[in-house]
């Protein structure tokens, strides 16, 4: 799981790999091999040459690339992410999305996303289910076809995204 608020997932004692590293534990593996599957989740997310700094010492849009490493190190084939991207930049932010599309390309791990950004849920989704009420029910479930691999401009100006864009817009407000 990647948790929305990333500076309380991460330890500020343990250096980056270390954090990243450490539910590989549970996995009963050595030393060695959490440090080579740490490495290696680092360097997927881009940050394989901060392994040996403090989460403190990192950007904040760096401190949720550590705790998305985290989680791919791990291995999953079900990955739950709460508004992983709501407190990073927008470029960041993008970036982000873009990992997660190529997480899921590259390993063909499914990928929960929760989001409240429109524009997000069709950009990274396959799927748009639109939550309503308490308790949440689902209100629409819509299936995003948009062709890979996606690109942040020519796709979100593209008359599917804007018209995708649209229907998720129109469920949202209950039109």
């Amino acid at each position: 799981m990647v948790f929305q608020d990333y500076t309380r997932s991460l330890f500020p004692w343990l250096t980056v790999r270390d954090n990243v590293a450490l539910p590989l534990r549970r996995r009963g593996l050595g030393r060695a091999e959490r440090r080579e599957a740490a490495s290696a989740a680092l360097d997927e997310v881009g940050l394989g040459s901060a392994a040996r700094k403090h989460p403190w010492q990192l950007s904040g849009g760096m401190q949720q690339r550590a705790a998305i490493a985290r989680a791919l190190a791990y291995g999953p084939s079900f990955l739950l992410m709460d508004e992983p991207f709501g407190s990073v930049d927008a470029q960041t932010r993008e970036d982000l999305e873009d990992l997660a599309l190529r997480v899921r390309a590259g390993t063909g791990m499914t990928i929960l996303l929760v989001t409240h950004d429109i524009d997000e849920s069709v950009y990274v989704g396959d799927r748009v289910v639109v939550l309503m009420g308490t308790p949440g029910r689902v209100h629409s479930d819509l299936r995003v076809n948009l062709p890979a691999p996606r690109d942040q401009i020519a796709t979100r100006e593209s008359a599917e995204f804007v018209s995708l864009r649209a229907a998720v817009g129109r469920a949202v407000r209950r039109e």
